[in-house]
């Protein structure tokens, strides 16, 4: 009787090659090197394709198959040793708890109070989008059924190809509208409520395919489901009744116990056993109970940061790998298998896209953003993977069908983004304005400030500023925050596009709604409301959630529509205990310069030394030295006006240091106009002018707190050591194109000019510095938003619970 060898299990740990031992051999070693090499692999590939704006699932899903046999794994030697047949159940094992813990946070993701208030159109969409790729799927599934899946279980095979078609990926479709800035759009706001829909809706037939795909009979697949029903009554019963009291229990601004965190994730881990137990697989747990935890307050978004970052960036991946080693491109072959897949392919589009088109056009939704809507909802993603690899797992699919389906999905999510920005591109609209600079010959009117800031670290400064400028004028200041925030493929960062969508940001947040102080972060939004109170000014906080190469345009688009009077951005470099200043990301610094390229207003760059310290100041003890370095030019008059403003605070004095060349000697002047601005002689005027009003208010004014010294310098060296002697200031005020040398011999942050880049540079001062460039009206920039009479301006973001915009 022959015998079969087994192969003996794999030992965790090795002793070290210098006892003579392969640590390939052995599991641990193995499953890191594993995870490293998809890591790198698709990190890589992400990083490639990002000029094609393309989401992080494409390169996770190409990874995957690179190293699976239809690339890579084409070499035996490097197959074996990676990925060795006895190594196939620990990885899968690692990326199926990975996708269980992805599963809960997509769960966490999807609000279900959302889906009562779908509206009739996304319902519509929604409901056609689903139903006629399900169908076409079917008709797909007949013509595969009779060539190259000859050998399959119709009745599963059916509604496998029916859910496989019919599905959207809706954190991938979440994340390609925050990044075309179509979110908080008409067209972004129906996708994601279609969306939502039907990613419920795909579950619930996964659920009924794989129930259906059990070797049993019809009545164990019945079964199955009602057991699945059973878990979906006993988690909205019991579950959420739990998780709820842990929600209250977790208030805003204490840490959220380690026992809750422990026993949700258990909770997790419990339910995908009970899920897997009755046949319905493990993720539907994880899913059901993600979905359960209630989504107001800090619970929803602790558990996130705590398990997003090593769930999705090193388990993950794993998964796609599992994907890719059953993925072989090289099964299709013929003309009538590529046949074959281009048929599967125009099916996938012509059932989501026209399904989707022809109830759009029903619901008297324009055309273009009809055809958009039908490539946005034709987006695929991790849980199409997820359908087809239990399809594969359960025989319903063969190898040949398996690889068709996964190019299919690779396909048409691909496609996704540049068609959509090929064919559709929302107008930025909003209402002219007179008030785009703050020197201005009505000095009574009121002036709007749009600050921008990155981190909380920024706001006391920030705070600080507002309180110095909001003058003793009738009309005062209106201050519009701007939490700065880049879209990563993290799931926080999703969980926060979904909770803007609900409030319409990236404009307002929506004060009424609790869960909308998870976006910027409760202890910033608090610190604007408190200074609100205890002042005289308007605050209103807002956040952008961008890719940072287009955050720029929510900063214009802003301003623009909220009629602002000067944009301040925060420096892209911050100061360390020594003093040097530590760059954040040149990518900061690129989006400071494509403001100050559009901007509908003036600019000013703030560069953060703690102005009135790390603490924000009450009003009462503000006691501040600001210091204005006026060359000539627009710039510095638009510094001057700025610190004249200023000194309308009892609290605050400011000196007007005005340089001027010695007679008959060496000028500081860049006359050639290449450094700053070209000086003729109606700038020359307009200085003179700046300072003959500067006088008259001094003497106007005799109590207030505003001085002008004129200093003789005849080169940098002495306009460096004027600088020196006003540092200890409390801030600078400084044009950004004056009309003199650079002070530098090398100018590394050009956005700052001559004179900021000098005091910019680490160590040149402990004095904060505002860097202010005035607003050109004959610049020659195309503008990022059409100006159009108030009354035809789209709204673009609904009030909080209203559908009308708000007017500033």
């Amino acid at each position: 009787m022959a015998t079969t060898a087994c192969t003996p299990p794999m030992k965790p740990t090795s002793n070290g090659v210098f006892q003579g031992e392969n640590p390939l051999d052995y599991a641990l070693p193995l499953a890191i090197l594993q995870i490293c090499l998809v890591v790198v692999l698709t990190r890589v590939l992400a990083f490639l394709l990002r000029p094609l704006r393309q989401p992080r699932v494409i390169a996770e899903v190409i990874g995957g198959i690179l190293l699976g046999p239809s690339a890579l794994g084409r070499n035996k030697a490097f197959l074996n040793a990676v990925f060795p047949k006895h190594s196939l159940t620990v990885l899968d094992t690692l990326a199926n708890i990975g996708l269980l813990f992805f599963l809960f946070l997509v769960g966490l993701e999807l609000d279900i109070n959302s889906l009562r208030r779908t509206g009739k159109r996304a319902l519509a969409i929604a409901i056609a989008g689903i139903s006629l790729p399900f169908v076409v799927g079917i008709g797909t599934s007949v013509v595969l059924s009779n060539t190259i899946a000859k050998d399959v279980r119709e009745a599963p095979f059916l509604v496998f190809m029916g859910v496989a078609l019919s599905i959207t990926a809706l954190p991938v479709l979440a994340r390609i509208l925050a990044e075309l800035k179509l979110l908080t759009t008409d067209i972004g706001r129906m996708a994601m409520s279609a969306a939502a829909v039907n990613d419920v809706a795909a579950w619930i037939l996964l659920a009924l395919a794989i129930a259906l795909s059990g070797s049993g009979s019809p009545l164990v697949s019945l079964w199955v489901l009602l057991s699945g029903g059973g878990f979906i009554v006993f988690a909205a019963l019991f579950l959420r009744p739990m998780l709820a009291w842990i929600a209250r229990h977790s208030p805003e601004g204490e840490p959220v116990k380690e026992v809750y965190i422990c026993a949700t994730l258990s909770t997790v881990l419990a339910a995908g056993f009970v899920t897997d137990t009755i046949g319905i697989h493990a993720l539907f747990g994880a899913f059901v109970v993600g979905i359960v935890v209630p989504k107001e307050g800090p619970f929803a978004r602790v558990l996130i940061e705590k398990v997003e970052d090593l769930i999705s960036g090193l388990f993950l991946p794993l998964y796609f790998v599992s994907s890719g080693l059953k993925t072989n491109v090289a099964t299709i072959s013929g003309g009538i298998s590529w046949a074959l897949l281009g048929l599967v392919i125009f099916n996938a589009c012509l059932g989501k896209i026209g399904g989707t088109i022809i109830a759009s056009l029903t619901m008297k939704v324009p055309f273009r953003e009809a055809v958009t809507l039908g490539f946005l909802m034709n987006t695929k993603g991790l849980v199409e993977l997820i359908v087809l690899n239990v399809g594969k797992d359960r025989k319903v699919l063969n190898d040949e069908t398996f690889a068709i389906m996964v190019l299919m999905a690779l396909f048409t999510t691909f496609i996704t983004t540049p068609i959509v920005m090929g064919i559709y591109k929302p107008a930025r609209q909003a209402a002219p304005y007179k008030h785009r600079k703050i020197e201005r010959r009505d000095t009574v009117s009121e002036l709007r400030v749009l600050a921008c800031f990155h981190g909380s670290r920024n706001i006391p400064t920030l705070i600080n500023l507002i309180e110095s400028s909001r003058g003793t004028r009738r009309r005062g200041v209106t201050v519009y925050t701007m939490h700065l925030m880049e879209l990563s493929e993290r799931s926080s960062a999703i969980f926060m596009v979904h909770k803007a969508r609900r409030n319409g940001l990236p404009f307002w947040n929506n004060k009424n709604d609790a869960a909308g102080s998870d976006l910027g972060g409760d202890q910033i939004i608090v610190a604007f409301q408190a200074y609100q109170q205890l002042s005289h000014v308007t605050v209103r906080p807002m956040t952008a959630i961008s890719d940072l190469l287009t955050i720029h345009e929510d900063v214009v688009t802003s301003a623009q529509q909220k009629r602002v009077a000067l944009i301040i951005l925060p420096f892209h470099k911050t100061q360390r205990l020594d003093g040097s200043m530590e760059s954040i990301g040149h990518q900061y610094q690129q989006a400071n310069q494509r403001v100050l390229l559009h901007a509908p207003c003036s600019v000013a760059i703030l560069i953060d030394r703690g102005l009135g310290g790390f603490a924000q100041v009450s009003s009462s003890e503000v006691s501040y030295s600001i210091v204005v370095l006026f060359f000539g030019g627009s710039d510095d008059r638009e510094a001057v006006a700025y610190g004249l403003r200023m000194a309308e605070h009892p609290g605050i004095a400011v000196t007007v240091l005005r340089f001027v060349s010695q007679p008959g000697g060496p000028s500081f002047v860049a006359g050639d106009g290449k450094v700053g601005i070209r000086m003729d002689a109606d700038q020359r005027a307009n200085d003179e002018n700046c300072i003959s009003r500067l006088r008259e208010r001094m003497s106007a004014n005799a109590g207030a707190l505003v001085k002008l010294e004129e200093k003789v310098v005849g080169g940098r060296e002495e306009i460096v050591s004027v600088i020196k002697e006003a540092g200890r200031c409390n801030l600078f005020l400084v044009g950004q194109r004056p009309p003199v040398m650079p002070l530098m011999a090398r100018v590394e942050c050009p956005e700052l000019g001559p004179v900021g880049s000098y005091l910019g540079a680490s160590n040149s001062s402990t004095a904060s510095v505002l860097v202010i460039k005035q607003h050109d009206p004959f610049s020659a920039t195309e503008p990022l938003v059409e100006e159009v009479d108030e009354d035809y301006v789209v709204p673009d973001t609904p009030m909080a619970g209203g559908s009308s915009p708000h007017r500033p």
